[in-house]
C-alpha cells in the first residue's frame, strides 16, 4: 500500500497557489532546486504531470487542478483541527470568532449577536476588515463566521456557505419637524444637503436606479462608505441621509432623527458566510437558526 507524502503535497500546494517556483521557494524558505525535487517526487508517486511551464510561470494541468482540490481540503482540515485545539473547542469552550466587513452597520452586528451576548459559556472575538481579507482568514479557519452585505459564490477550492440572514428597508432620514411630514420623494430631494452611501455600495446602485426611473438627478453633499460615519453625519449635519433603518435605529427611537420616507424596492441584504466544518458549533448554529427564523417572519 502506497502512503502519500504530505510534505511533498504541501510544497505542491504552495507552488500551485503562487504559480511561480521562485516565489514559492522564498515563502517556504527552501532553495528552488530543493523545491523542484519535492514536486518531481510527488509527480513520480502519482504518475502524473501536475504543472506545465508558461514562460517563468507554472500552470496546473487538468490532473494538477484535481490534486489541488484534494490538497485544499486536506490542509483546510488541518487548519480547522489546530484552530479547534488552540481555542479549546474540543473542551467544549464555545469561542466564536466573527469577522465583519468594515463598513457594516454596528447596530446590525449587535442585533445579530444578541442571542449570545452575555452568555457565560460563549466567548466572542470580533474582527473587521475587507471582505477579501476576511475570506482568507475563514479559509484557514481563523474565523468561524463572516458577516457581510455582499454575497459570495463558492468554487471547488473555496467551498463557502453563504446564506442570507436579514433584509433591511432603506429610508431617507433627516432632522425632526414639519419638513418630515411634508416631504415628497423625489420632488423634495434638493431642499436639504443629501448624504449617500458610496458609489461601490449596493444600496447606492439601487438608489441611483430608482432616481433614474423617476428622471431625477441628484448632487450629493457627501458620499460615505462607512455606515458608522454615515450615521453620525445623518445625526449632526442637518441634511437628508439614505440609510438602512437599522443603522439609525437609536436616533429614530430617541427622535434625534425622523423618517422622511421608506424607499420602495431599495433594501440592504445581510449574509452569513461560513466554511465547511467537521465540528459543529452550538452557539454558531443558534445564531444562524434564529436569524433565519427572523428573516422568514419578515417575508
Amino acid at each position: 500500500m502506497r502512503n502519500l507524502n504530505f510534505h511533498h503535497l504541501y510544497y505542491f500546494w504552495v507552488v500551485a497557489k503562487e504559480g511561480h517556483l521562485t516565489r514559492a521557494a522564498q515563502q517556504l524558505h527552501v532553495s528552488q532546486s530543493a523545491l523542484s525535487t519535492q514536486i518531481r517526487k510527488l509527480q513520480e508517486q502519482l504518475g502524473q504531470e501536475l504543472f506545465t511551464r508558461d514562460g517563468r510561470n507554472l500552470r496546473l494541468t487538468e490532473v494538477g487542478h484535481l490534486v489541488l482540490e484534494y490538497a485544499e481540503s486536506i490542509f483546510s482540515l488541518g487548519s480547522e483541527l489546530l484552530a479547534l485545539t488552540e481555542s479549546g473547542e474540543l473542551q467544549r469552550l464555545q469561542r466564536l470568532r466573527i469577522g465583519s466587513v468594515a463598513t457594516l452597520s454596528r447596530n446590525f452586528q449587535e442585533n445579530f449577536l444578541r442571542p449570545v451576548i452575555g452568555e457565560a459559556k460563549v466567548k466572542l472575538k470580533m474582527h473587521s476588515a475587507s471582505l477579501e481579507e476576511l475570506l482568507e482568514q475563514l479559509r484557514v479557519h481563523k474565523l468561524d463566521l463572516i458577516l457581510s452585505n455582499r454575497a459570495v459564490a463558492a468554487d471547488n477550492s473555496t467551498p463557502w456557505r453563504c446564506q442570507q440572514i436579514a433584509e433591511q428597508s432603506v429610508c431617507i432620514v433627516g432632522p425632526p419637524g414639519k419638513a418630515a411630514k411634508q416631504f415628497r420623494f423625489p420632488d423634495d430631494l434638493g431642499k436639504l444637503p443629501l448624504l449617500l452611501p458610496g458609489p461601490s455600495s449596493d444600496i447606492r446602485s439601487q438608489f441611483d436606479l430608482l432616481c433614474d426611473e423617476r428622471g431625477v438627478e441628484v448632487d450629493p453633499y457627501a458620499e460615505v462608505d462607512d455606515m458608522a460615519m454615515l450615521r453620525l453625519l445623518a445625526r449632526d449635519s442637518g441634511g437628508l441621509a439614505v440609510v438602512p433603518e437599522v443603522v439609525v435605529q437609536d436616533e429614530l427611537h430617541s427622535k434625534r432623527l425622523q423618517r422622511y420616507c421608506v424607499l420602495d424596492d431599495v433594501v440592504e441584504r445581510f449574509y452569513a458566510i461560513t466554511a465547511k466544518r467537521h465540528f459543529e458549533m452550538v452557539a454558531l448554529n443558534t445564531l444562524l437558526e434564529q436569524s433565519q427564523q427572523s428573516l422568514q417572519s419578515t417575508k
